[in-house]
């Protein structure tokens, strides 16, 4: 069943509401090959990709290319990275049942030419390995905002003072929190180094760490917003195609659309965005850190999860200004 929210619908995209399921990861190989054979809503032409999916691709590829093109990223290059990455996909989620993967089999799946293919799959892959600092920082972030000792009766989290600079047996310090997620593997002052460079926290008048609440990812450092980029857009994209293929559970993927909206108008939207948006994370961040703790004897540990939440907003060229889509 397809539902809008808002005023004057005419205005605002339409939401599909799927049926209210448990989510979890069912995107297992055998099940996207069954996907791959059945015929899409819409017609299309034999051979051809569903129009409507090519339309996608070209409309979310857009600020993609405008970030390579600023980043000096050219098309030999991506063309180069496509192919690698069309040839592992294929060779580790498309197997058909307990049978090798053939390079011949995955030319025929990829398009890729199989002397290209064989090279691929003999290359040693790069590592991707997440960057201590950024793994232990969001890990004592999630602690500091979800552990009752470390916030206050509103849930805001507490300043936290370093040890050095308080007397034994008086609270809480910095030094606590760090230590429960990096036990003696980084020493405290080198995280808040880090921190106070990326603007993640500040020191106040009382030399007390202060966490700025925005940051479960940096405003500064592209190194670490590469990288929640790729790791983010990475799991919305996973849910977008796991329910495009038609598998179940669907995931919960869900946005609010207006446009003809005034500068004034926008502003008081996107301030009630970040406030709504924390409020999910925090909620979520706590509620997460509970059940893990819970787990922690349990024989299935072997899960992962993703919730996020964004705002975006532009202006309306001037020729759209009367149309129902545009691009961004």
């Amino acid at each position: 069943m397809n539902r809008s929210i808002g005023g004057n619908i005419s205005h605002v995209k339409q939401i599909t509401f799927y049926p209210a399921q448990t989510c979890g990861n069912y995107s297992h190989p055998s099940a996207i090959l069954s996907a791959m054979t059945e015929q899409p809503d819409s017609p299309q032409a034999p051979g051809q990709p569903p129009a409507a999916l090519v339309a996608a691709l070209r409309k979310l590829l857009r600020p993609l290319i405008r970030l390579l093109l600023a980043r000096q990223i050219t098309y030999p290059y991506l063309i180069n990275l496509l192919k690698s990455i069309y040839v592992e996909v294929a060779d580790q989620e498309f197997q058909a049942g307990n049978k090798r993967q053939t390079d011949s089999r995955i030319t025929l799946l990829t398009g890729v030419h199989r002397k290209d293919v064989k090279r691929l799959r003999t290359e040693q892959e790069e590592s991707a390995q997440t960057p201590r600092t950024i793994s232990a920082g969001a890990q004592i972030i999630g602690v500091w905002l979800g552990s009752p000792e470390f916030v206050d009766d509103s849930g805001a989290p507490l300043a936290l003072p370093l040890r050095s600079s308080v007397r034994p047996a008086s609270g809480k310090t910095f030094d606590d929190l760090v230590e429960i997620v990096c036990r003696q593997d980084i020493r405290p002052r080198v995280i808040l180094d880090e921190w106070l460079h990326l603007g993640i926290a500040s020191l106040d008048a009382d030399n007390r760490v202060t966490l700025h609440t925005g940051a479960f990812t940096p405003d500064k450092g592209f190194d670490e917003k590469a990288f929640f980029f790729g790791k983010n857009i990475h799991d919305h994209l996973s849910a977008g195609a796991h329910n495009l293929l038609g598998l179940s559970p669907s995931y919960f993927d869900r946005s609010v659309y207006y446009d003809k909206l005034s500068l004034e108008s926008i502003r008081t939207l996107s301030d009630l965005a970040r406030q709504t948006g924390m409020n999910a994370l925090t909620t979520m961040n706590r509620a997460a850190l509970q059940l893990q703790k819970r787990d922690e004897t349990a024989q299935d540990r072997n899960h992962r999860m993703n919730f996020g939440v964004f705002h975006f907003d532009a202006k309306l060229p001037a020729s759209a200004a009367d149309e129902d889509d545009h691009h961004a």
